[in-house]
């Protein structure tokens, strides 16, 4: 095969267009002056510091120091994810396009990526206005960011007081940091899993344009830690293909379920009124509109609000038997993750891990 000039990876989407769309579909943040947007930037940066040694106290679990988190508006959420996925997926779409025994002609190619970069950029700009944080394992050495707008928006729209808000949204970040670096395996093994997830849907190599594109258009909300992609991806899989993403997806239920857990744990002396913002941010998960709820489902949201019940209630239980160090043997290799029985099973769980 002749080799290529432009990566594949971005034969297949043009990203810089993605991150555009993205810029364009998503919403406008709440209108603040000048002055309090810095002081909400300040504020967060400083909360991300403080969650610290709470999240260290209440997991039983130490990490790297850490640094500031990155507080973006949404378009530079979105052209940050855009970046990260497109890192991603480069070395399997590479290697798929290795095993084809032509390449689509160049102008046709520009075409098709403009398409799935518009549709992965509508995507973004969706999810955009909707995250309040995240912990990006496959950056080098970790990132963490807040979306500042979105914190905004939703401590004003819950009415809770927003310096208790802004701790507890950071509390949730700081644990999925603790996580992956007190366990430095953990990036890696969902790193493989992601790829093979994808590589799983290009077995053949006549519909490797179409199925990659589906994939793509299926997968920003599982780069995202605790993101889904159920829906889109489960109508291309093979039954096998379906239970490993039903293995990948315990392994969310459990980062999201333990970060929900260890937010609400470390109690009202650190985030006073805790109770009033969990039970406010709870009934507003489920009290969306019939436009809001369509789309999630359309996109695997649903699945994702799912996981942090189930994961949670796994947590619970498990360290209600065998206390937080039992727990934490989940951290120990791939071998002791959860398996999808197991999220809804916590027993079973036990008996396997800490018998």
């Amino acid at each position: 095969m002749t080799p290529l000039s432009t990566p594949p990876v971005d034969l297949l989407v043009d990203w810089d267009l993605a991150a555009r769309t993205a810029a364009v579909v998503g919403r406008p943040g709440p209108q603040v002056s000048a002055a309090e947007a810095c002081r909400t930037v300040e504020e967060l940066r400083r909360a991300s510091l403080s969650a610290v040694p709470h999240v260290a106290r209440v997991t039983g679990l130490t990490a790297p120091q850490a640094h500031p988190a990155l507080v973006l508006d949404r378009p530079g959420w979105a052209r940050a994810n855009a970046m990260s996925f497109r890192e991603l997926v480069a070395p399997v779409i590479a290697e798929a396009f290795e095993r084809r025994s032509h390449v689509p002609p160049l102008p046709l190619a520009a075409v098709g990526s403009r398409v799935t970069g518009a549709e992965v950029g509508s995507l973004l700009g969706f999810l955009s206005s909707r995250v309040l944080g995240q912990y990006e394992p496959f950056a080098p050495e970790g990132r963490l960011m807040l979306v500042a707008p979105n914190v905004l928006q939703v401590e004003q729209e819950l009415g809770v007081d927003a310096h208790d808000f802004r701790l507890w949204v950071c509390l949730h970040e700081e644990t999925h940091r603790v996580q992956f670096l007190a366990n430095p395996w953990l990036a890696g093994y969902l790193v493989a899993e992601i790829r093979g997830l994808v590589g799983g849907l290009m077995v053949e190599p006549s519909q490797l344009v179409d199925r990659l594109a589906e994939a793509v258009r299926g997968l920003p909300d599982l780069l995202r830690v605790g993101g889904s992609g159920a829906s889109l991806l489960e109508a291309i899989q093979t039954p096998e293909q379906r239970r490993r993403l039903a293995v990948v997806t315990a392994v969310m239920s459990l980062l999201e379920g333990h970060a929900d857990v260890v937010m609400d744990e470390v109690g009202p002396a650190v985030v006073p009124t805790v109770e009033v913002i969990r039970a406010r941010f709870t009934k507003r998960r489920a009290g969306r509109g019939a436009l809001d709820q369509l789309l999630r489902r359309l996109l695997g949201l649903d699945a994702k609000l799912q996981q942090y019940a189930d994961g949670a209630r796994f947590v619970r239980q498990v360290v209600r038997q065998v206390g937080v160090d039992g727990f934490n043997r989940v951290w120990t290799s791939p071998q002791t993750l959860p398996l999808p029985e197991e999220i809804a099973e916590p027993q079973q769980w036990v008996h396997r891990v800490c018998a």
